[in-house]
């Protein structure tokens, strides 16, 4: 069974195109989770409209912000794997069977993503090429090269992962440092979504530009240090 987890806020714009690129590629055993973080506009009313059973809504509530938001997603999962998406992009046909058959063999997976704008329209670059993406801990601890909605992974990790440490600034950070700390991965050079960037989301990295030196170091120390202490105490 797979369990897809989705954190919302104010995406109607593009919301109904995502789920439905997901959906066709599910089987009615599998579901998608949907945490909503209050939004003010349709969101919810157009995944009403979807209409389909394996849609599930729980609200974050009172609303958090993005890391809390995921974090409720991950938490309502129930299938053997866990794989995360967000509310605007849209998945390329094959997406599920191509991670499933990697999942065979690894723990975890991270595969590219085309980068497009608002309507689609490729950058003409994927996103390794752009963050000149290398799996590893460290290379990932110092500057994160993979996107949370290109992850995926085995149920056996949800107890490593979950609780998310308090002040976690970025869930995508800490889901990859646990599951390279703990478990063996495998990069897919094939894009299998279109990342979609326009002017609502946030940057590639998920990181403010504006922030220090010192507060970005001290930061990696934070994650570094949570992520061995969870998987020494954790068994």
């Amino acid at each position: 069974m797979i369990s897809v987890c989705m954190a919302t806020y104010n995406g109607s714009k593009y919301i109904r195109q995502q789920v439905e690129s997901i959906l066709i590629q599910l089987s009615f055993e599998d579901e998608v989770i949907i945490s909503d973080d209050g939004s003010l506009d349709e969101t919810l009313q157009v995944l009403q409209e979807i209409g389909d059973i394996r849609v599930k809504i729980c609200k974050n509530e009172p609303p958090h912000g993005v890391v809390e938001n995921f974090e409720n997603a991950i938490k309502h999962a129930v299938g053997d794997y866990i794989f995360l998406c967000d509310q605007d992009d849209v998945w390329m046909p094959g997406k599920v069977k191509k991670v499933l058959e990697a999942l065979k063999d690894y723990d975890f997976v991270v595969h590219n993503a085309e980068m497009v704008d608002g309507d689609l329209v490729s950058w003409g670059i994927d996103f390794f090429s752009l963050r000149k993406t290398r799996y590893g801990y460290w290379q990932n601890l110092w500057k994160m090269r993979y996107l949370g909605c290109t992850m995926a992974f085995r149920r056996n990790a949800l107890k490593f992962i979950l609780p998310f440490p308090n002040n976690m600034l970025w869930h995508d950070i800490w889901v990859a440092a646990i599951l390279h700390l703990k478990f063996h991965g495998i990069l897919i050079n094939e894009p299998l979504i279109w990342y979609r960037r326009h002017g609502s989301n946030v940057s590639p990295s998920g990181e403010n530009s504006g922030w220090s030196w010192g507060f970005r170091i001290r930061y990696r120390g934070f994650v570094f240090y949570n992520s061995i202490l969870r998987v020494i105490k954790v068994k």
